[in-house]
């Protein structure tokens, strides 16, 4: 497993948006994700407030981190890609903003059953943003897709 700093530096090379925007991972483990930003010039809209696209972007990192850890434990290749996702805003996105995950046991059972079955699987992984007062600014809810990468043989 992966220290949260070496995830940050990854999106410094593979997800530059993420890295720019502030978006910083604080903690991961088999259970959760934890990813925090700041609500800043390089991340704000009109209404003074956090652009809502900043805030999926770490929604959807906190809950991809979860699949990664897992996949990398299976000791398997696998496939993702995000299939859906729907959103809910409840107040102005401002100061610092954290996006948790906590759905490791699902995930494991569905990289396990992708993995028995050899058949595709879809999971829903929520992520969840509060501010420092503890107050819900969004919810977001990502549908994701999982498949066994086989290798094919050379004849």
């Amino acid at each position: 497993m992966k220290s949260p700093f070496q995830y940050n530096i990854y999106t410094f090379f593979k997800l530059p948006s993420v890295w720019w925007c502030g978006i910083r991972v604080k903690s991961v483990n088999e259970e959760s994700c934890l990813v925090g930003v700041k609500h800043r010039w390089i991340n704000q809209n009109p209404f003074k407030s956090m652009f809502w696209a900043v805030q999926g972007m770490a929604a959807e990192l906190s809950t991809g981190l979860l699949l990664i850890n897992e996949i990398s434990i299976s000791k398997k290749k696998f496939s993702m890609l995000v299939l859906n996702n729907k959103a809910n805003f409840s107040k102005k996105a401002t100061g610092k903003i954290s996006f948790s995950c906590n759905q490791g046991s699902e995930i494991r059972k569905s990289i396990n059953l992708a993995i028995s079955s050899d058949q595709p699987q879809t999971i829903w992984l929520n992520s969840s943003g509060t501010d420092s007062l503890g107050d819900t600014v969004s919810k977001f809810s990502f549908e994701w897709t999982l498949k066994v990468k086989n290798k094919k043989l050379h004849s």
